[in-house]
């Protein structure tokens, strides 16, 4: 037996559970693989981030909620993990924007990168151990290519840019499944608008060579001449650089799986001879009201779109979560509102919670508790089967909210059923704590405070009409240590 969230629980021995594998479906493997860390117990993890050109949208959110939660849920089962999300912040975009303003390329990005971070605050991601900005790694994607370049797998082309041979690696598409002849015919499509000489129509660049009037002042000096590295190697070399030749778990979007993840296999698996990534996992695509997002329809909404019309950052982050990440998920108001209603069901839950009086224990809890936990840790290690997992949350919420009615839930039962529900929500990240003090209503304070001055005045009359006032809507007048106060009946 283990206890899941040792450290997060003041109930070491209330609620446990059986040793459960987590089992997570493999790109590569095509299939769910149990996950078996390199490092006894300890994830190494790299997740695709952002492109820092502009404010990141809800779709690319929907991609880091599945990551937070997949990184929540590996926690869960009592991993310990180190993250690594990178900041690509030179690409064509960056590029083309800084010189548009007339700005360095930091100038141009840090702005972005301040409000990726403020809308992972928002939407309660839990920050990883290290985000590396490509521009700090130079130096290591130079002598990843040089490390290429010396064993043949990678050349020169004739305008001054590096490439790597993707005939030089036979294990080519073992990630996206296509083969060779594939990737060449569709290559051979886009050749015409190719702005690069290389051997090969499907060969990718793995160093661009500096041209004035596309990088203006942006480049960087290396043994190939000036220029900059190609997007794909950027990752490699940031996730080599910071967990290794190989890693646990590799994970972005189903647009990343080719060629981008396909070309990061190819340039780090030549250049270590090792497997890069054990295990790759995609998220499908966000679309708005089933098609596809763009700003020419008017349905394109970056997260801070939403915030501007009332909602929160944690009702977003709900409807993001609550879909399993390998089916397309498609984004409404309607979806929105009612994902706020259910968020609604649970705070008002937890609420309930704590206004629970002393009653005589029911008995029930611990049954319940336990078997709530199993459902919901074996749903998890099913490739997070998100869904299922929310059924057995709102089942036990419902089963408690009956114990409460007919007043078999003691105080003690109530503080455990907190401290349940706090472990679930170490792997939502949906939920509040805080105990709210209702609002009470303009008029019934301003009639309890004339009663009070009433009675300093010994104005009994009118201090009883005010009593009167305040029981009829539901209200009532407790003495306390410290003086009278309104408190719902």
């Amino acid at each position: 037996m283990i206890n899941i969230l040792p450290n997060q629980s003041t109930m070491k021995e209330t609620f446990r559970i059986d040793h459960i594998p987590l089992k997570l479906f493999n790109t590569a493997s095509r299939q769910k693989d149990t996950l078996v860390p390199l490092q006894e117990r300890h994830v190494h993890m790299y997740t695709c981030g952002p492109t820092v050109y502009n404010f990141a949208h809800i779709g690319n959110f929907r991609t880091y909620v599945f990551e937070d939660l997949l990184r929540r849920t590996i926690k869960f089962f009592g991993f310990q993990i180190t993250q690594v999300m990178n900041l690509t912040d030179v690409d064509d975009k960056t590029i083309r924007g800084a010189i548009a303003k007339n700005i360095s390329l930091d100038e141009y990005t840090q702005p972005y990168k301040d409000a990726f971070f403020e809308d992972l605050k928002e939407l309660s991601i839990e920050p990883v151990e290290h985000y590396p900005a490509a521009t700090d790694y130079i130096p290591q994607m130079i002598r990843m290519i040089e490390i290429l370049l010396e064993k043949g797998v990678a050349y020169r082309g004739g305008d001054g840019s590096v490439y790597y041979a993707i005939s030089k690696f036979p294990r080519y598409g073992c990630l996206s499944h296509l083969h060779l002849n594939e990737l060449q015919a569709g290559a051979s499509e886009r050749v015409a608008s190719d702005e690069y000489e290389k051997d090969n129509v499907a060969d990718f660049v793995l160093w661009k060579s500096y041209e004035p009037e596309r990088d203006g002042k942006i480049y960087w000096e290396s043994p190939f001449g000036p220029g900059r590295p190609g997007w794909h190697l950027e990752c490699s070399a940031m996730a080599m650089h910071l967990l290794g030749e190989t890693i646990d778990i590799h994970v972005g979007g189903v647009d990343n799986m080719f060629p981008h993840h396909e070309n990061e296999i190819a340039q780090s698996e030549a250049c270590s001879d090792k497997i890069f990534s054990k295990l790759w996992m995609h998220a499908e695509h966000l679309v708005v009201d089933h098609k596809k997002m763009s700003k020419s329809l008017g349905n394109f909404y970056t997260l801070r779109d939403l915030l501007s019309k009332g909602y929160t950052g944690v009702q977003v982050r709900y409807l993001l979560l609550q879909t399993h990440y390998k089916t397309q998920l498609n984004f409404t108001f309607q979806g929105l509102d009612a994902a706020k209603n259910s968020l609604q069901r649970l705070n008002d839950f937890i609420q309930r919670l704590h206004e629970v009086e002393t009653q005589e224990p029911g008995g029930k809890i611990e049954a319940l508790g336990q078997k709530a936990l199993m459902s919901f840790a074996e749903a998890l290690a099913d490739d997070l089967n998100i869904s299922v997992a929310l059924a057995v949350l709102f089942d036990f919420v419902r089963e408690v909210n009956g114990l409460c009615d007919a007043k078999q839930l003691s105080r003690e039962e109530t503080e455990q059923v907190l401290e349940l529900m706090k472990r679930f929500n170490a792997v939502l990240g949906i939920l509040s704590f805080e105990k709210q003090e209702p609002m009470i209503p303009l008029e019934l304070q301003e009639a309890f405070e004339k009663r009070l001055q009433a009675r300093q005045n010994k104005n009994w009359q009118l201090a009883d009409e005010l009593r009167d006032f305040i029981q009829q809507r539901g209200y009532v007048i407790e003495d306390t240590p410290h003086g009278a106060r309104l408190k719902k009946a």
